[in-house]
């Protein structure tokens, strides 16, 4: 299969990178590497990347930014840094991306266990990874051709410890080789509108 990975260079992504570039054509994206540049947050510039890129089987997603921070500290500015980027990016990603997958074609997202369990500083995470399960349970109804669409709910990953482990106090982190597999059930399975919960 041809998959575009975007978010192909961070921690995650690379461990996808990994999993997938092993046994398929991988074509990577992101915002200052990869084989194309993106800014999720930008539709102009999804459109650009799809035109560089083509047709594809598999639209894969490890990217996204939400703004960490007290609730009492939070603006309307800081919710919109998750909203505009991890939900909204992914989101304009899934349904440009649509015309250019292939019949059958799969696109996978990511969120987070915070959807479900919610940290201090971490409102905006909780309320973003919420939406995209709701989008993708949504989606998954409507695609046409056989398009099917999951997401890949991590866990934080022991990789990302040195910088997150005062936010996720009590959480086993799990290795970032262990959530890549959750993008492999998606990509090369035949479910939609799954949650794949790497906890």
């Amino acid at each position: 299969m041809k998959v575009l990975l975007v978010g192909a260079h961070g921690v995650i992504g690379s461990a996808v990178a990994r999993e997938l570039g092993a046994r398929h054509t991988l074509v990577s994206a992101g915002r200052s590497k990869g084989d194309v540049k993106v800014d999720i947050t930008d539709s102009a510039s999804i459109r650009r990347m799809f035109e560089q890129v083509g047709r594809v089987d598999a639209v894969v997603s490890a990217a996204g930014n939400v703004h960490f921070a007290p609730l009492e500290d939070m603006t309307e500015q800081h919710f919109d840094i998750g909203l505009r980027d991890k939900l909204m990016g992914q989101v304009n990603l899934a349904m440009i991306g649509r015309a250019w997958l292939n019949d059958g074609g799969s696109i996978t997202l990511t969120g987070g266990i915070l959807a479900e369990q919610p940290i201090r500083n971490g409102s905006s995470a909780s309320l973003v990874n919420s939406a995209l399960e709701g989008f993708v349970r949504g989606a998954a109804i409507e695609l046409p051709r056989g398009l099917r669409i999951n997401l890949v709910s991590p866990n934080v990953v022991q990789e990302s410890l040195p910088q997150l482990a005062p936010f996720f106090r009590g959480f086993e982190a799990v290795p970032a080789a262990r959530v890549a597999l959750g993008y492999s059930r998606s990509v090369e399975g035949h479910q939609t509108g799954q949650i794949y919960r790497v906890f």
